[in-house]
Order: structure tokens, then sequence, then C-alpha cells
């Protein structure tokens, strides 16, 4: 992350490869997960990942607002959900701004996606919470055929039951030509929410 120059953990010779895992913490930096109340989080519980180090930035430049939000004490609140094992391993789980809360419960769209972009008839999908007044949040998942490809929404759906928890699994399907991204190939979730918000729930 450019924040942090650019890297806050790596995989290390001499030192086990997990798969997940982004790594161990580089010389020099400190990690930690916290909840939402800004407390440490047990070993391996999920919460946002604050980073510390010599590599961090002071603040942005002339844009002390966001300065003063993303950075308290020296910790950098990166914006990544992430969970930190008993060996220092730290696994990302998803970015808190695309948490999505259905019914009371936290989904992590990459959790939804993983399944998705696993289906042999799809290319790739993305997944957005929308509002929804009786569950806060509903799941529409964004996906992008691959060529020929006659999949329907019902199937996904039905696949995603089978592979998923019931609050987990997507409400509505739409189909899109490609996913829209950015100039370095991030996906943009906030076009797709657009997008979503005009798919009726039912």
């Amino acid at each position: 992350m450019s924040e942090a120059a650019p890297v806050v953990t790596a995989h290390r010779k001499g030192f086990p490869i997990k798969p997940g895992s982004v790594g161990i913490p580089i010389p020099g930096v400190e990690v930690k997960i916290v909840d939402d109340d800004g407390q440490e989080a047990p070993t391996g519980e999920v919460g946002e990942l604050l980073v510390r180090g010599d590599n961090v930035t002071p603040g942005y430049y002339q844009n002390e607002e966001e300065s003063h939000r993303v950075l308290k004490d020296s910790w950098l609140f990166t914006g990544d959900m992430a969970r930190v094992d008993n060996d220092g391993y730290v696994y990302i789980v998803d970015r808190k701004k695309d948490l999505i809360i259905r019914g009371g419960f936290n989904v992590y769209p990459r959790d939804v996606e993983e399944i998705l972009n696993a289906h042999e008839q799809v290319f790739e999908g993305s997944v957005v919470g929308v509002p929804d007044e009786r569950m806060g949040e509903e799941l529409v998942a964004c996906v992008v055929k691959k060529p020929g490809s006659q999949v329907t929404e019902a199937e996904l759906i039905r696949y995603c039951q089978d592979h998923l928890a019931k609050n987990k699994t997507p409400r509505r399907v739409v189909f899109l030509e490609a996913l829209p991204r950015n100039g370095v190939g991030k996906i943009l979730k906030t076009h797709l929410r657009k997008i979503a918000v005009e798919i009726e729930i039912s």
C-alpha cells in the first residue's frame, strides 16, 4: 500500500508459506487487528488491520482531515479486514468498505466471489451489497459469463446455496459484458452498486 512505502508483510526465505496468507510483517513493522470499538481482537478473529512502522506515512499532503481519520497514535488504519494466526501470519479477508451486513450478519464479498469464480461457466464475478428494508442489505452478484455459456441466474443461485451458508447466498444475479475497472485494473464496486441498486430485489 502506498501509505506504507509500499510493503507491510511478505513471505520470507526460511519461513513456511501458508496458503491464503500475505506473509508476516517485515522487520520494523508492527501489525494488530482491532474490532469496531478500536479494541485489539483475539488471535484468529477478523477485524481491521492496523500497521505501524517507520515506513508508514506521517499523513496525506495538504489533507489533515483524512490524515486524522486514518492515522491515530502512529497506527495506520488500513481499511482492510484481516486476521492474524498464532504464528503472526496475516490473512486479508476483504476491504472494510465492501463488508455487507445482511440480517445482522457480516458477509465478506470475497467469500462469495471465490465460490462464483470457481463455477465452470463463470469468467469472473463480483458481489456487492444494496440497501434492503427487511434485511438491511442484500447481496447482488455481478457476473461475466464465459463465451458460449448459457448459465442462468437461478442456476448460479442454486450453486451458491450448495456451497455457502444461506445468509451468504446472493439474492439476485446480474449478467454484464465486463466488470468496470479503473486504470490499474481494480474492479470499481461503486459502479457495480449503482447497477445493482436498479435491480428489483424480490
